[in-house]
Order: C-alpha cells, then structure tokens, then sequence
C-alpha cells in the first residue's frame, strides 16, 4: 500500500506544469545611485561608469564568452561599398527592452543588408536566460570597437539601436540587482570620436533621449530619438513587446520602402495620435539629419527591401487599455 502511494505522488508530480521562467527582477535601491546628487549622477555617467556585484565567477566568464563569440563573428566591410553595421542593444534587463533589441537587429539588418555585420547586445527576451552578453557601458564600447576596427569610417555607417530607461544624464543601464550604470551623451560622443566612427545613425528609445540631439548631431550623423531632453517617453512595461518609440519607428515605419526622413516623420505622427488616444504628456521625439548623412543614407535606402515586411508582437499602444501608462 506504501508502495502504491509513493507510485501515485510521482505520477501526480509528474503531471504537475513545468515552472515557468521567471526573467530578473529589480528589488533592490541601485546602490550609490539612489543616494548619489545630480553632479555625481552625471559624473558616472560621462565616465560610462557601472556597479557591478554578487556576480560569480562562473557568471563573468561566461559573459566574456558570450560577447568574444558575438564579436569574433563580425563581418569585414567591403572594398567600395557603404556597408552599415548594426549594434542592437538593450541595457535594461526587463524583457520588453530584450525583445525590441532583438527585433529592431532583424529589421535594421534586413533593410540595410548587414546579415553578418550586426551585433546585439541584451538581457533576456522573457522566456529564457539570454544568450548574448548583456548592453553593459563596457559591452557596448567593446563592440562598437570592434564595429571600427571592422569597419572602412570612410565609407561605411554604424547603426545604433538602443532600449532602456532614460534619464536627464543618459541612458541607464540595470541587469536585475546586478548591474547598475549609466551612459551620457558626452561618453558616447567621445567614444565614436575616439574610434573615429563619423557616418552614423543613432537611434535612442528611453525618456529625455533628447538630451543625446545636441552633442552628436553633426553634418554625417542622423538621430532619432523618443523624446525630447525634458519629455518622458511610453511603453516600457516589462511584459510588453514594444515601447511606443521602437513600435511606431522599428516595427512599423522602417519596415517600409521609404528614406529614412519619411519613416522618422511617420513614427513622430503614430507616436503623436497614441499619446493623444492616451491623453499622455506628449513625448516630443526629435530628429536630426545631417546634410552629410544624406549621402550615405542614400546608398543605404536604395538598398532597403522594395516589400515591407509585416509588424510583430503586441502593439505598444494596447497598454492604453490598461490603467496606467508606464514611462521608459
């Protein structure tokens, strides 16, 4: 009789659904970040500063590899041809930022034929642990290192897609409890310039991304960004599949056959009509295109899929039907 119990709870435990995954949390106060001023708030990240603690050794290691392998995997550019390469990154490890990380490196590299010269950098897309390193400060100046080193900065574009919370000193960076950071427009600035990455087109999803227009806009740069540098921006609840900025500019806009300057005005309008339905503060995205740049856009546009391809995942706007509206 024993035996037949013990029999009849396996196989009942057996029956039982699998454990669902569940992505990092973020429970703990950022440290020093939470108590730090303004001044030393900016300080971190000018300095593309990051806190990173209760990592394993394990853990470290096996985020080197990940990034080494992402890296050695970078295509060389070709002798006479604007090659664009892609760096997709989430610096947030809440799913919604990892999915749209993902997507926007298929789009992008689909419409400006970098298969082989795109790299993507983020947390988990809900559904498992990830597989690539994560969109650290230090992650991300190592691969766009290697996008120069790769590169012809003569001919050839970087194209950075970034996901995330904003603040009024950059984009911030936060894996679980993990790691903590943050990078400011004069980092990433100096960086590129440093690298000597000139044709760029940088594209910003977090709040106050607008703070990033001044600094790196120039005659060979086109931005785009969320939001102005005093407006928050929508969508980044972690079950989400999209922010309002990478849905209307990503899985809508860009999939489409047009310049760059049409998509960008198309997502500011689909951008502007969801904040209305929502009655939501509106975000104010900005755009600047340097006169450099057309050239180099040129050559990329004409290169873009003539068929759009179709949008995925949850409309970033059906959190309207929600209460409450969650800023990046």
């Amino acid at each position: 009789m024993k035996r037949l119990a013990t029999i009849l709870l396996a196989a009942l435990a057996g029956m039982a659904p699998a454990q669902t995954y569940q992505p990092p949390q973020h429970t703990r106060p950022v440290p020093l970040v939470a108590r730090g001023s303004d001044a030393e708030l900016m300080q971190l990240a000018d300095q593309g500063g990051a806190i990173e603690h209760d990592r394993s050794a394990a853990w470290l290691l096996a985020e080197h590899r990940r990034l080494a392998t992402t890296l050695a995997r970078l295509q060389p550019q070709r002798k006479g041809m604007v090659d664009a390469y892609v760096v997709a990154v989430a610096l947030d490890s809440d799913p919604v930022f990892g999915r749209e990380a993902r997507e926007a490196a298929k789009v992008l590299g689909r419409r400006y034929g970098a298969e082989g010269r795109t790299i993507v950098l983020a947390g988990t897309d809900g559904a498992a642990d990830s597989a690539f390193a994560m969109g650290s400060p230090a992650n991300i100046e190592m691969a766009l290192a290697r996008v120069a080193e790769t590169m012809d900065p003569a001919e050839d574009v970087l194209v950075l897609y970034t996901t995330s919370h904003g603040a009024r000193y950059g984009i911030v960076y936060n894996d679980g409890d993990q790691g903590f950071g943050a990078i400011s427009p004069t980092r990433l600035w100096s960086t590129m310039s440093q690298l000597g990455i000139r044709n760029r087109l940088i594209m910003i999803s977090a709040c106050y991304a607008g703070v990033f227009v001044p600094l790196l806009s120039n005659d060979t740069t086109a931005i785009v960004t969320a939001a102005s540098a005093s407006k928050t921006s929508f969508g980044c609840q972690a079950d989400n599949d999209w922010t309002f900025f990478g849905d209307a500019l990503i899985n809508h806009a860009l999939r489409k056959p047009q310049p760059l300057a049409a998509a960008a005005d198309e997502a500011v309008r689909t951008i502007a009509g969801w904040e209305r339905e929502g009655k939501l503060d509106p975000s104010d995205p900005q755009v600047s295109i340097g006169p450099g740049a057309a050239v180099w856009l040129a050559a990329l546009d004409a290169r873009a899929p003539k068929v759009a391809s179709a949008p995925v995942g949850r409309p970033a706007n059906a959190v309207l039907e929600t209460a409450g509206t969650n800023n990046n």
